[in-house]
């Protein structure tokens, strides 16, 4: 039995998705991944899968360069025969799919993370796009087991009429390595309380929301840190301007610290995690910083309200909202028993709701429905 993993990065795969594609392995599978190339093709060989590179623009909208893509996709699965195929992201859920259909793969399972660009950014050529994009969701989608990672995504797909509900499951992110993202054994020591973001350098993940909460913050409260891990992703059309990013690091209300790989060592020196996202499936840097034990702020929009319980383990605060964000942050930075009370709140959350050994076995088993259903 073969297996396909197919995403838009080599990063997401080793990221998100390399202890999915082990446990395949030790059921059995032979494990292939696939991706566009990147840095991260070695680690995932080093891990001793094999790594096929196919290119794929993430904003390609070139209509004769895309079906090339798609053609040279064909190929490559009636190629490689898989018998088991799960695609992440977008793009990959959508060729991918087609991919797996026209070479007969025989069991196919998309991970939908949201409707996508198309549909949130409300430009004339995304609106134009938009019947030919759910036309290709329905029929990709109609062999597929499709899981969301939240309730929202789900409903609209179903509303839209994109997914059949037989075929449907909530599966909540890519899980959180509960052993690994502990809380700090240490107590915290002397240092400037600190504010931390992770995510990479989107407009819909609110950086600059981030920012301007920052500056908001820092007038009242000057001795406050603010760090903002993520690096910038040119790939991706909502990437922000690097002149904007210069301008932003250069009024020095945030340390811009671009890719980091020690994410938890810089959770365990956070007070609270922040993410101001417009919409999200399942945020990992939330989960991550909840599962340390740490008190959240993020907006009350799908995926971060999966995670954060306003005045539970953190506060929810309305999208695009820099003051309010200012806010609920000044009001938990002020209360230093509150945050350790929703701190424990979080761990406990992310231990229960979100491991990593929950979402393996949830994913096992849409795959052996898979086989049954398709």
């Amino acid at each position: 039995m073969k297996a396909l993993l197919f995403a838009n990065t080599d990063w997401y795969l080793y990221n998100f998705r390399l202890p999915l594609a082990k446990a395949l392995r030790s059921g059995g599978y032979d494990v292939v991944l696939l991706s566009p190339p990147g840095d991260y093709a070695r680690l995932l060989t080093q891990e001793g899968f094999r790594w096929i590179g196919f290119p794929l623009s993430r904003k390609g909208v070139n209509p004769l360069r895309e079906l090339a893509a798609l053609w040279r996709l064909v190929e490559l699965y009636r190629l490689e025969r898989p018998d088991l195929a799960h695609h992440f992201t977008i793009k990959c859920v959508l060729y991918g799919g087609i991919a797996a259909r026209c070479s007969g793969t025989r069991a196919i399972v998309s991970s939908v993370t949201g409707l996508g660009h198309v549909f949130i950014t409300h430009s004339w050529l995304n609106r134009l796009l938009r019947p030919a994009v759910s036309l290709v969701y329905r029929f990709v989608l109609g062999r597929s087991q499709v899981i969301f990672q939240n309730p929202d995504d789900r409903r609209e797909f179903l509303r839209l009429s994109l997914v059949e509900e037989a075929r449907s499951h909530l599966i909540r992110g890519s899980g959180v390595d509960t052993e690994y993202f502990l809380p700090p054994a240490d107590a915290r020591g002397e240092r400037p309380l600190t504010v931390l973001m992770v995510g990479r350098l989107l407009r819909e993940k609110g950086v600059r929301e981030f920012v301007e909460a920052a500056a908001m913050v820092r007038k009242q409260l000057p001795g406050v840190q603010f760090l903002l891990a993520g690096e910038s992703d040119p790939g991706n059309p909502s990437s922000i301007d690097p002149n904007v990013v210069a301008e932003w690091r250069g009024r020095g209300d945030v340390s811009f610290l671009g890719h980091r790989p020690d994410i938890r060592d810089l959770i365990h020196a956070a007070d609270l995690a922040v993410l101001p996202s417009y919409r999200e499936g399942m945020p990992r840097s939330l989960l991550e910083a909840a599962a340390c034990g740490l008190p959240l702020v993020a907006t009350d929009v799908p995926g971060c309200r999966e995670i954060v319980s306003n005045g539970v383990n953190g506060l929810l605060v309305p999208p695009l909202d820099s003051k309010r964000l200012a806010e609920a942050i000044i009001q938990l930075l002020g209360n230093r028993d509150r945050r350790e009370a929703m701190g424990k709140r979080s761990r406990a959350i992310a231990c229960e709701l979100f491991s990593q050994d929950r979402v393996i076995r949830e994913t096992m088993a849409v795959y052996a429905g898979a086989f049954n259903k398709n």
